[in-house]
């Protein structure tokens, strides 16, 4: 079938059929993607300011992560984990190496790394902290976002991801977020392992911490001896402006979970990074994954990584970050109530206008003016571009933006 002479609808109504109903996506069809621009199958071309929920930091098909898909997929693609692979060596040491960690234990999907982090957690609090067998407690905050499975949505405030999906798995305490006095009485349990969240969270709508909570809650898990695990799937790997949301107040966490831009944008690659004397709580048999670790990844993943360097995508977040969150905030508009983020990672707080209108229908007028982006809840957009994003390219994204906002009947 010619599928080029096929429109958008064809494809919609194609996977309303056949899919499972579990996204709500823009009214368009993608086909092609180059750098920070993306192509329907009409041809119209846009702006991506989304990056796959920061899965693509690098822009899309970058050309140094596609020559190592490419390469290494001609030459050995997956082995299991039942017999060594050569890439694997040299993946573990270049990760440990690039975010100053002892061990790393690799899975494929970002709520993979999350459940791969309570599981260690968990163990080193019965064989290192001494909790007593099937009491551990692992703190979460609200609004939290990690994925969907059981465990990820027992943890969850959202009733879209946990209602009708229980029994829940136990064991979880959620407590408001920055907020270190529901953390310090939360402490006091001692069978408390460990400490989860997000440095900045990023589905509930782009929500930056007060100054010094992350340090704090840092320091109050090291007196409590609690592991401080840091999810920062989203938020790492250049997104914010630091190499790892974290940075901004100096903490190294225990236990590090990385995905979405690990994978270049071209395969689901996850990581777990902690010390040695954490880590070493895992034995053979313990956890794992067929792909977890698989050659065609770690290529994938090295190759990733070395374009956040060498390209100096981290500075340029930081400073392109700048640039957009000065050109937001500086639109005139009574329904645009904030601006916030770090780095590339930024959303506008909408107010309710017009006749009941949402963050979802100004989505819908940037897709018509070719910029893509996407609501969280109903009253914020998250903009996200690719952190290969020039200074022109911000200005005509923010121009597209205003002009959208602007043109809103109030």
């Amino acid at each position: 079938m010619n599928h080029t002479s096929l429109n958008s609808q064809y494809f919609i109504e194609k996977e309303n059929l056949y899919n499972a109903h579990n996204y709500h996506p823009l009214p368009l069809v993608l086909q092609k993607g180059k750098g920070i621009m993306v192509w329907d199958v009409e041809g119209k071309p846009y702006y991506d300011c989304l990056s796959a929920y920061s899965a693509v930091n690098q822009g899309h098909c970058h050309p140094a992560i596609i020559d190592a898909l490419t390469s290494q997929a001609q030459n050995l693609t997956l082995t299991s984990r039942a017999f060594h692979n050569n890439l694997l060596a040299e993946y573990s040491e270049f990760i440990c190496n690039y975010f100053s960690y002892e061990k790393v234990l690799p899975m494929n999907t970002g709520v993979e790394g999350g459940e791969t982090a309570i599981k260690i957690c968990r163990k080193w609090a019965y064989e290192v902290k001494g909790v007593e067998s099937n009491k551990a407690k692992i703190i979460f905050v609200e609004n939290n976002f990690w994925g969907r499975t059981i465990a990820a949505v027992s943890s969850s405030t959202d009733p879209k991801s946990s209602n009708n999906f229980g029994p829940y798995t136990p064991g979880f305490e959620i407590i408001p977020y920055d907020d270190l006095d529901a953390l310090a009485t939360a402490l006091k349990d001692p069978n408390v392992a460990g400490f989860m969240l997000e440095p900045i969270q990023g589905e509930a709508g782009v929500v930056v911490p007060s100054e010094g909570y992350l340090s704090k809650a840092y320091q109050m898990c090291k007196e409590h001896n609690v592991l401080f695990i840091a999810d920062e799937v989203q938020t790492g790997i250049g997104r914010t402006g630091k190499l790892l949301a974290c940075e901004y107040e100096g903490v190294k966490p225990d236990i590090l979970i990385l995905g979405k831009a690990l994978g270049g944008g071209v395969l689901p690659v996850s990581a777990v990074l902690t010390s040695k004397s954490i880590m070493d709580v895992i034995h053979p048999g313990e956890h794992g994954s067929t792909f977890g670790g698989n050659p065609l990844a770690c290529a994938v993943a090295i190759a990733s990584l070395k374009v956040i360097q060498d390209e100096k995508l981290t500075e340029n977040a930081y400073r392109m970050g700048e640039l957009f969150r000065a050109r937001l905030s500086a639109i005139d508009s009574p329904i645009v109530e904030k601006v916030r983020g770090k780095g590339l990672l930024n959303a506008v707080v909408i107010k309710p206008f017009g006749d009941n209108k949402t963050a979802y229908h100004i989505c819908l007028d940037l897709l018509k003016n070719g910029l893509l982006a996407k609501q969280t809840h109903d009253h914020i957009i998250r903009f996200a571009p690719p952190l290969i994003i020039t200074e022109a390219q911000v200005n005509e994204c923010c121009d597209i933006i205003e002009k959208t906002i602007l043109s809103q009947a109030i």
